[in-house]
């Protein structure tokens, strides 16, 4: 299989894999969202040791490290990646416990049109007609559900709204991205040691009461590993255009495990706002899939 087939198949194995952990939260009782997320990250850290080994990256993370000695302003921007991504890991295992997981996909839908937007107005990038549009009909989706309910769900805007900092924040680090995937795990590791301390009766106690969560625990651990192992070997496998079209499955994904497995209901005027918004991701789609196209046949 050549290098383009894999990093396609990898990118969306990524995709099932997290949306299979989507759901997966929902067979951990009576673990909540911050005892979840607290397992993810202690039992990630070793496969992101395993992926910097891989890539040879523990010179650019020992290099970082030796910057924390001398300046004091990394310590606060890292701690702040950390905290940015943190909240996101967490509201991802939060919401499907919560009846919260559409409001979650939805954020996820909207977050590429929110970047382009980014591009434009902090980094002056010039929009396509297509990506106009596309801004355009996502913003009808957005009013028509500020119309319909009177509010925008907090959840959505975590997603689209929490991201790009850390993003821009990622660019101002200047760190590859296995060396800060490294340390904004390592910077979690303290709150997810916290939260496990903080649960409901402690660990040894709920695993002798639930003994099914021995082996439901672990599973956790492999499938977010595994997923996020898929995710950054296909991001290094294929071209950033195809790369970032692919990025679009996931949040399809997580609407239907949402809609479908979950049973999250869904008044049938919000139809009216997810339609714009697909049609919207639709056209980034195919603006994406012609650009990549029209590349490789250079």
């Amino acid at each position: 299989m050549s290098p383009l087939k894999q990093g396609v198949a990898l990118s969306v194995i990524s995709s099932i894999l997290f949306a299979t952990l989507y759901y997966y939260t929902t067979l951990l009782y009576p673990l909540e969202g911050g005892a979840i997320f607290a397992w993810r990250v202690l039992l990630g850290l070793p496969a992101v040791a395993l992926l910097v080994s891989r890539a040879r990256g523990w010179g650019e993370v020992g290099h970082t490290a030796r910057r924390l000695r001398y300046e004091p302003r990394l310590w606060l921007l890292l701690g702040l990646s950390a905290v940015l991504i943190g909240t996101q890991l967490l509201l991802f295992m939060w919401a499907p416990l919560h009846g919260r997981a559409l409001d979650v996909s939805l954020g996820y839908f909207l977050l590429p049109l929110v970047m382009v937007l980014v591009g434009r107005f902090l980094y002056g990038e010039r929009l396509t007609r297509i990506q106009t549009v596309a801004v355009f009909l996502a913003a009808c989706g957005v009013g028509h559900e500020l119309l319909r309910a009177d509010a925008f769900s907090w959840a959505t805007a975590v997603v689209m709204l929490g991201y790009p900092p850390y993003f821009i924040l990622r660019r101002i680090l200047r760190m590859g991205a296995l060396s800060a995937l490294w340390f904004d795990m390592l910077f979690m590791l303290p709150a997810a040691l916290w939260l496990l301390s903080i649960q409901d009766g402690n660990i040894v106690d709920q695993l002798r009461q639930y003994p099914g969560l021995w082996g439901l625990i672990p599973l956790l651990g492999l499938i977010s590993s595994a997923a996020l192992v898929s995710y950054v070997s296909a991001s290094r496998k294929l071209p950033m255009g195809l790369f970032g079209i692919l990025g679009y499955i996931e949040p399809m994904l997580l609407f239907w495990v949402a809609f479908l497995l979950l049973d999250e209901p869904m008044a049938a005027a919000a139809w009216f706002t997810y339609l714009p918004i697909w049609m919207a991701v639709l056209m980034m789609i195919g603006e994406g899939l012609y650009r990549w196209i029209d590349s490789a046949a250079k």
